[in-house]
């Protein structure tokens, strides 16, 4: 399950002076919505420059993405928000992680005004590495080679990693959150997984619902994603952890046109398990997509869907074999 930093890990958020730990750490400097494998590139060299060093290695990231700040509202479609991505950055062996709020007064920050106010006063940075597209301050007018311009001046290395490609939209292509994002948009989790480095993965709340998955012999656990969240509708092939164990499952995601429509929801039904979710966190890794969305002419006509849908799944499942370790990130 998604847990808190521990003293291997620390999360800073809005840091006004270096955090504990963290004294002329080499940062990755990016958003790194999806921590995707363009960003595992930058995170790499980020601990190999570290460990010859001596230093520590950390990520400063922005919190809301700056689409939705300009926005006013949440617009975009996050694949990791903050508590995801802070695990994965734990998970790759970061020693920690500055997270900066994303508002007007950062905002307006001028590109020399950026480096010089965050990554030197506040952060005090040994080195930064950055992806090939890095852009940076007010109306994104500062690049990747500004950054070694004034690293040479003000005493901080700095290093830029080139693209990474991927099979992701049927083609090779830069691996990039929004090609990601269009892949789930139309249900292909599997090419944002290879875009990604691994499943797509939600977490939330198990909320009660209508139960009638459970009328139907199929009990599901509710989740409500972000409403910014688009991934297609339709019926998954899943994994899931909730309470320290890994489960497959399958899962439909949509408005539930054969009993009413509605909300979009997430129903997660589990493999051989029958303890009460009510109220527990769970992790949701999306493995394949089995079809679209449907409205069914009864109930009796979903109910023989639903049993098709769950032997597929299983199957897919049983081709997809994990380890019992109690998480999926």
């Amino acid at each position: 399950m998604i847990q808190a930093p521990t003293r291997s890990f620390a999360l800073a958020i809005d840091p006004a002076r270096p955090p504990a730990g963290l004294e002329r750490a080499v940062y990755a400097v990016g958003n790194f919505d999806g921590v995707h494998r363009g960003h595992a590139a930058v995170i790499a060299r980020t601990l190999a420059l570290a460990a010859e060093r001596g230093a520590p290695a950390a990520v400063l990231t922005f919190e809301p993405h700056p689409a939705d700040y300009f926005a006013g509202r949440p617009v975009v479609f996050r694949l990791t928000p903050l508590p995801i991505k802070a695990h994965i950055f734990r998970s790759l062996g970061l020693a920690g992680a500055a997270a900066l709020t994303f508002d007007a007064a950062l905002a307006g920050l001028t590109a020399d005004e950026f480096i010089e106010q965050t990554l030197v006063a506040r952060l005090d940075v040994g080195a930064v590495v950055v992806g090939w597209d890095f852009h940076f301050g007010r109306g994104r007018a500062g690049a990747a080679v500004d950054l070694v311009r004034a690293g040479a001046r003000l005493g901080f290395a700095v290093e830029i990693v080139e693209k990474v490609e991927a099979p992701i939209d049927g083609r090779a292509e830069v691996v990039s959150s929004s090609a990601i994002r269009r892949a789930l948009e139309r249900g292909d989790v599997e090419a944002a997984a290879r875009g990604m480095g691994r499943d797509y993965v939600v977490a939330g709340i198990v909320a009660p619902g209508q139960r009638v998955g459970r009328t139907l012999g199929v009990p599901t656990a509710n989740l409500a994603l972000e409403p910014t969240n688009r991934l297609a509708f339709g019926v998954y092939a899943v994994r899931a952890a909730v309470g320290g164990k890994i489960h497959g499952g399958v899962a439909s995601f949509g408005v539930r046109p054969t009993v009413n429509s509605g909300a979009p929801l997430l129903e997660v039904h589990l493999f051989d398990f029958s303890a009460d979710l009510y109220g527990r966190e769970m992790e949701v890794a999306f493995l394949a997509r089995l079809r679209e969305e449907r409205k069914f002419a009864s109930l009796d006509a979903l109910k023989a869907q639903m049993a098709l849908d769950l032997a597929a799944a299983r199957a897919v499942v049983a081709s997809r074999p994990f380890g019992d370790s109690g998480q999926i990130i």
